[in-house]
């Protein structure tokens, strides 16, 4: 049975990280079933007013079974801010047009704030609070990157990328995002939700 995965996202993403693919979709690969349709939709620099200008085209038209939504980290920066109660909006607008059982809502990562000087974790921690109420409102499925990233005591070197920019990880961060994603798609694949809304 064949399972449809768009990711839709910004940078970290779309982001490649040297590879010939985005990273985040060649973890995927190892971790997901040969059954599972990986279609990346990762724009970098996007915030949620470009997400909602591009899901017709680059998500909904795939017709997915399951979409992560990852967006955040440019919402929060400083000289791209989207005011909370907008980034709310535009979030809770996405699940309602994706569906909200086809949607895997994700919380930013944090920064090194000793290298990232237009982002802190404290507004990237509010606005993952802004994701979690809208996947609890609107009962979509959730992985709270942000905390579990976080809190690990290493988190800053989880952070090195080939940027080494505090924002965009490298193989550490995408090892620990792809396990989650993988982790959430195997415990709704078990569960059978992932094909019943979707009828195949």
């Amino acid at each position: 049975m064949l399972m449809k995965l768009v990711c839709f996202g910004d940078s970290i993403t779309a982001g490649h990280e040297g590879l010939n693919e985005p990273m985040l979709s060649a973890f995927l690969k190892k971790k997901l079933p040969p059954t599972v349709e990986i279609i990346n939709a990762g724009v970098s620099g996007d915030t949620t007013v470009q997400a909602l200008a591009r899901i017709e085209t680059d998500v909904i038209s795939h017709q997915p079974d399951l979409v992560t939504v990852l967006f955040g980290a440019n919402d929060v920066a400083t000289h791209k801010r989207v005011k909370q109660d907008e980034f709310t909006h535009n979030i809770d607008k996405i699940a309602s047009l994706i569906s909200p059982k086809k949607t895997i809502l994700i919380t930013p990562a944090p920064v090194d704030e000793s290298l990232e000087q237009n982002r802190t974790n404290e507004a990237l921690k509010a606005y993952s609070d802004c994701i979690k109420e809208v996947a609890q409102r609107r009962n979509c499925h959730f992985i709270d990157f942000f905390t579990t990233f976080f809190s690990k005591p290493d988190y800053q070197w989880r952070l090195k990328g080939t940027r080494d920019d505090g924002l965009h990880f490298g193989e550490k961060g995408y090892d620990l995002l792809s396990d989650l994603i993988a982790e959430k798609i195997a415990s709704l694949t078990k569960a059978g939700s992932v094909f019943k809304q979707s009828g195949n």
